[in-house]
């Protein structure tokens, strides 16, 4: 058997070349890092928990006419997808102040923002990803208008789907990281959703209490990032718990995975 070429690593996937022309099988890895790789570790099963999640989003995000590098699962780590040109621009959404907007700008972490806020960061690693203007994508020809028109446009429209499917398992969208990639067609090229959705990129907390569901538990030390990403993936019904129920909540405020039911509504 042939070994595949290995295209790229990053910190959390690796991508090896496709069976196909203009296609990659795209792996997830269960390495975790936190503020540029300064902090390195590993999470157990979190590659096939975000290869299962990734694929849900994706699929969805599709259905309402997201365009998106997706083709397919092909098993509990990998995924094939189509080759892009990647756009060097990290886009994050943010619906609730947290992580660095609250240290940069001193809002209370939690606190809702007066609206959804993008915000974009050149991507390098060795610069720290450093935040950016869209006069800066212009000026440095990252991307062009009509490009930024599309990202933002898909970026809004994401969150709204997003925060919408995340509210009906009670989990609260609290900001999220999408990347984008140009794919051609002769000398024409279009931008479509690249790289993954995942709680490695994004900021999930339960509606109830407030528990963190998501990567900052690895950043902060919490601990439970295994049943953290877990418990996600059983909200969105890719995993089955056989302990709970219907109207139990997760809460991890012991390090640990434990199941509390919560009170019923009052009639």
């Amino acid at each position: 058997m042939s070994r595949r070429r290995q295209i790229y690593e990053g910190k959390a996937k690796i991508l090896y070349e496709g069976p196909e022309p203009g296609t990659l099988i795209q792996y997830f890895k269960d390495d975790a890092t936190a503020f540029n790789a300064q902090k390195k570790g590993t999470i157990n099963g979190k590659g096939v928990i975000n290869n299962r999640i990734s694929e849900y989003v994706f699929t969805r995000l599709a259905h309402i006419g997201i365009p998106t590098h997706f083709i397919r699962r092909l098993n509990m780590r990998e995924q094939l997808v189509r080759q892009v040109e990647i756009i060097p621009i990290e886009v994050v959404v943010r619906n609730v102040a947290a992580g660095s907007i609250s240290t940069r700008l001193g809002i209370p972490e939690g606190e809702q923002l007066p609206h959804t806020l993008i915000e974009y960061y050149y991507k390098d690693d060795a610069l720290g990803d450093p935040m950016v203007a869209e006069e800066h994508i212009a000026c440095f020809n990252w991307a062009g208008p009509e490009e930024m028109q599309d990202i933002a446009a898909m970026a809004i429209r994401i969150n709204d789907f997003l925060c919408g499917m995340f509210a009906s398992i009670d989990i609260r969208l609290i900001d999220f990281k999408l990347e984008f990639g140009r794919i051609f067609d002769g000398d024409f090229s279009r931008v479509i959703l690249a790289d993954e959705i995942s709680p490695d990129g994004c900021r999930l907390w339960d509606i109830n209490t407030g528990e963190k569901l998501d990567k900052d538990r690895f950043r902060r030390d919490l601990g439970g990032e295994e049943e953290a990403y877990r418990e996600v993936a059983r909200r969105l019904g890719l995993m089955q718990n056989e302990d709970s129920g219907p109207g139990e909540v997760f809460d991890l405020s012991s390090h640990r995975s434990r199941l509390r039911t919560s009170p019923k509504p009052k009639k």
